[in-house]
């Protein structure tokens, strides 16, 4: 069901601990760290101000916002009980971002401001499945808004929402933004962020004609009819299309749920306290990182899997020279390997001996690599052929001209 997956644990480029419990390889890491950097990029092009947050949190925070009980009576959180005190592995970080704006903003003139880390987190999932897309610890990206009121909210909701378009159509992903619940994190309007996707476990009703989108879960609320069509203009679910999707983000307008309960306040215009109204925004980066495996899987004539292939702007690496076993040859891949590094280009030289040139192209595709050249016969005639390994195409390069149409390929 996730061949992209099964293919990372079984070439050792993930490997599990336990149930839920996952290291990288160096190209799934590589790769992990490239989505951060299109995250953070975005989101301060969007001015929001990135943090750190301790994945130790002191319980006391969490009996201070009323989710303690909550958290452990439905076994959610690790815990940390010492005779000094009692502390939890952060599974998400409302009460610890709350308690670090209420000790910076003072007054209304800071505000609107957002916040976002990048970071682990923890949930005692007690059915992790499909890998990253649901495991007990793992990376995300978590950001919050803090405003004056529900025009800062509603401003802040939307800018957040379009850099979400942004970052997953960089990434390469097909995602439909989709009308939600908001679960244990609460407030009121939220939207997740799904990738369409047959291996997905949640359902999707889209309606064509105005690309609205809601997940199936909103139809067992009570109001389910007054909330859809109050906050996603959605009069009958009759005629709307169902589809399986993975979700990867998720958005959220909190309101004052956590600063009201924390007691977390700014000094208005007129000299008030009043308590911040919020937003809650994240990115699931180990799911996004399964999907990107799994939305670039390869398949062979025969349709069966057959590698990834993965997108040039965020693979760790371009191109994977390979060289036959003659000295000539060897020597002119080392010679355009040294030459792409020195360019800047992000490239593998594959120079293992005994082994079939078939052979190491297959593994260029296990690692995703997005260009494989082969340096042989070819090169008497002085050129060689660059294959994308997405789609077997082939194009003839003079060796000249190798290196800059190597640096052309990701731009």
């Amino acid at each position: 069901q996730f061949p992209a997956q099964d293919m990372l644990v079984q070439t050792g480029q993930l490997f599990q601990f336990g149930s839920g419990l996952y290291s990288y390889g160096h190209i799934p890491f590589l790769l992990k760290n490239k989505i951060h950097e299109v995250i953070e990029r975005v989101l301060r092009k969007y001015d929001c101000a990135l943090i750190s947050l301790p994945v130790l949190q002191p319980e006391s925070i969490w009996e201070k916002s009323g989710r303690l009980e909550r958290y452990v009576k439905e076994d959610v959180m690790f815990r940390v009980l010492t005779d000094n005190g009692n502390y939890c592995l952060a599974p998400t970080a409302e009460e610890a971002v709350v308690e670090f704006a209420n000790a910076r903003l003072q007054s209304h003139k800071q505000l609107p401001v957002t916040f976002f880390q990048i970071g682990d987190k923890f949930r005692n999932e007690l059915r992790a499945r499909g890998f990253l897309l649901r495991s007990k610890s793992f990376d995300m990206m978590d950001a919050y808004s803090f405003g004056r009121n529900a025009e800062d909210l509603d401003k802040e909701y939307d800018r957040m929402k379009q850099a979400y378009i942004e970052i997953f159509s960089e990434l390469g992903l097909n995602v439909q933004p989709v009308g939600a619940d908001s679960g244990s994190i609460g407030g009121a309007k939220s939207e997740e962020f799904m990738c369409l996707s047959e291996i997905g476990e949640d359902n999707i009703l889209f309606d064509a004609t105005t690309g609205t989108a809601i997940n199936t879960e909103l139809l067992e609320r009570p109001d389910a009819d007054e909330y859809l069509q109050k906050y996603y203009g959605i009069k009958s679910t009759k005629g709307l299309q169902t589809r399986k999707a993975v979700e990867l983000g998720h958005i959220f307008q909190l309101g004052d749920k956590y600063s009201k309960s924390m007691n977390a306040t700014f000094v208005d215009k007129d000299g008030s306290q009043k308590h911040f109204v919020m937003g809650c925004y994240g990115i699931g980066v180990s799911r996004t990182l399964a999907m990107i495996y799994e939305a670039n899987a390869l398949k062979d004539q025969n349709g069966k899997f057959a590698g990834v292939s993965l997108p040039v702007n965020i693979s760790p690496y371009t191109i994977c020279l390979i060289a036959k076993d003659e000295q000539n040859c060897q020597k002119e891949a080392k010679k355009m390997y040294e030459k792409l590094l020195k360019a800047g280009v992000n490239v593998l030289f594959d120079d293992r001996e005994d082994l079939s040139i078939g052979a190491r192209i297959k593994d260029t595709k296990i690692l995703g690599v997005p260009f494989v050249t082969v340096f042989g016969n070819t090169l008497q005639e002085g050129f060689v052929e660059i294959e994308e390994t997405k789609t077997g195409t082939k194009t003839k390069v003079a060796i000249s001209d190798f290196v800059k149409t190597v640096q052309s390929l990701t731009k």
